[in-house]
């Protein structure tokens, strides 16, 4: 598992690799967490370009910063999902709540 960060305009973009499960989410929650803290961010987008595999742990790593970026008054969204993880999302009913795009720059559009 590997995390990246670039941040425009006050948006958080968190590009996750490998695997986001039991194993990795704590990591991942608390490393998005310290950067959300660190630079005054009102939003978060997850780029999931190389996420190969999610389990449930990485729906409740979302949904948590989803309802933390809420308290802030910002917003969520995905972007550059493969066929595996948009299953469980789409399983999960979080593309109800939290918005999917293709990529990061239509993500960007609509913050």
């Amino acid at each position: 598992m590997q995390i990246s960060f670039q941040i425009t305009n006050r948006t958080l973009i968190a590009k996750i690799e490998g695997e986001l499960d039991h194993h990795t989410s704590i990591e991942i929650r608390e490393k998005i967490d310290r950067e959300i803290n660190r630079n005054q961010i009102k939003n978060l987008i997850f780029d999931f370009e190389n996420l190969n595999f999610m389990d449930s742990s990485g729906i409740g790593v979302i949904i948590g910063r989803y309802k933390y970026i809420q308290k802030l008054n910002g917003k969520v969204s995905i972007a550059n999902l493969n066929l595996h993880v948009q299953r469980i999302i789409t399983v999960s009913g979080l593309h109800k709540i939290v918005p999917i795009f293709d990529n990061v720059q239509d993500a960007l559009k609509e913050m």
